[in-house]
């Protein structure tokens, strides 16, 4: 693209948002040519815009599809999956600037919101009026809503209370035309024609650009309980997981952390882990305060059967929270070890964890590599992370030839390759393994129906 087209854009790009909110200088651009995932792609989009309103997105749109220039939405850049990393002469349509909270309905447990307020600030909003959030990504505190929806991302309470996707009640989306589309409402049922809502959640800005989202909210619980159970043997905590939900106990929270997780986690944040431990168990259960405590020693015993030892039932909820700081703190302590960390996800039924757990112990050590695992043992949603450096090219390969083999063996136990971090541009190659040619063809062709330009975040989730 020479300098006077370049120009032309940019002025286009500032009179529809303003001059203050176009990005174009490449000091200001680099920290948009990658997001979380890794290794990093390092680049640069060809500018950066920040619009306050849908109508402002509505004209972007219009614009980047008469002129044939991919647009890419972006909230915090926390994809771990390279859904908000940009491809080369790109449009980023960054949603910083729409971010306020447009209400709560406490009659009828809804709220709205857009794309840019932070997933903590929404649900502390939503606990300030009584009102309760239950989804909680690993990265609450620095994601969208946006992102969240983009990305149908689930977090520590999945278990129980599912994830994004399941409180959203309806979106307001610009699509690729520059048409503004609203979808759902706020009726507990409705099922007037196709499910478009469920369309867009998890569709990682491919189909659309949500300006504006409806989201469901509950009643608070009244209380909960956390504790923490150490294990000498990895497999345990998985036979621990069946037999509480065979107890009929559903937990709010039951979290893995291996050792490799436990001593990295004790040199950052120094809480006091047994680092000895093969494994740990993070347990929360909630609800009416009769009966929890009942409910917290029976996972206790539970626990004591697959030699669960040194167990620690928080005494408040304060401590409870401290507790929960060994999990959230997981990914920092992980990325100390070695300067590349690759998090990926990929999820089993639940009485295939132990299985999937050996299988990538075995892959992990025959290709020589250190993986660390976490992740959502109540849904079967684990973690496993590689510590590499992308700079050293036989090493980095041997890292991403472990993963492709935990990504088909995830498939072959009945699982998938993504639970809550998106296909992106990482696992667009695995994806056919997954849906087949069919499930492939098919979304291709619900995508060139929506966006036959190939505007929105081309080359993500599908290669057209």
């Amino acid at each position: 693209m020479n300098t006077k087209n370049t120009s032309t854009i940019f002025e286009a790009l500032r009179s529809v948002v303003g001059p203050p909110n176009v990005h174009c200088s490449p000091e200001d651009l680099v920290v948009y040519g990658y997001d979380a995932s890794a290794p990093s792609r390092d680049q640069p989009p060809l500018a950066v815009v920040f619009p306050g309103s849908t109508s402002e997105v509505s004209a972007l749109v219009r614009l980047a599809g008469d002129r044939g220039i991919p647009v890419v939405p972006r909230g915090s850049g926390t994809s771990l999956s390279g859904g908000s990393a940009p491809m080369q002469g790109a449009v980023v349509i960054g949603t910083s600037r729409l971010n306020r909270i447009l209400g709560f309905n406490a009659g009828n447990l809804t709220a709205r919101a857009e794309p840019g307020v932070l997933t903590a600030e929404f649900a502390s909003a939503a606990e300030a009026v009584g009102l309760f959030y239950p989804p909680d990504p690993g990265s609450l505190a620095i994601s969208t809503l946006g992102g969240n929806v983009s990305t149908n991302a689930g977090g520590l309470r999945g278990l129980k209370y599912g994830v994004t996707g399941d409180y959203v009640t309806g979106l307001q989306l610009v699509l690729a035309s520059g048409d503004i589309l609203n979808t759902g409402s706020e009726c507990k049922k409705d099922v007037a024609g196709y499910n478009l809502t469920s369309l867009f959640v998890g569709s990682e800005g491919t189909l659309g650009i949500i300006t504006q989202i409806g989201l469901r909210l509950l009643p608070p619980p009244e209380s909960q309980r956390t504790m923490i159970a150490y294990f000498s043997e990895i497999d345990s905590p998985a036979q621990v997981v069946a037999d509480i939900i065979q107890a009929k106990i559903i937990p709010v929270t039951l979290e893995l952390l291996d050792r490799i997780c436990l001593q990295s986690i004790e040199e950052f944040a120094h809480l006091g882990l047994a680092t000895d431990a093969a494994a740990m168990l993070l347990i929360e259960v909630d609800g009416p305060e009769a009966g929890l405590d009942e409910e917290i020693r029976s996972i206790s015993r539970i626990c004591g059967r697959y030699g669960g030892q040194r167990t620690q039932i928080a005494r408040d909820q304060a401590e409870g929270e401290s507790l929960k700081t060994a999990r959230r703190a997981t990914l920092s302590a992980l990325a100390r070890r070695k300067p590349t960390t690759i998090l990926e996800d990929v999820t089993v039924p639940r009485d295939k964890i132990p299985t999937m757990i050996r299988r990538v112990r075995e892959i992990a050590e025959r290709h020589r590599v250190e993986i660390a695992l976490f992740g959502h043992a109540g849904d079967g949603n684990l973690h496993p992370t590689g510590m590499t450096d992308a700079r050293d090219a036989e090493e980095l390969a041997r890292v991403e030839a472990a993963f492709d083999e935990i990504f088909s063996a995830a498939i072959e136990l009945g699982g998938t390759i993504t639970g809550e971090h998106g296909v992106g541009l990482k696992k667009r190659h695995v994806l056919p393994r997954k849906v087949g040619a069919v499930g492939i063809e098919t979304m291709k062709s619900i995508k060139r129906a929506l966006d036959p330009k190939n505007v929105l975040n081309p080359g993500k989730v599908l290669e057209l």
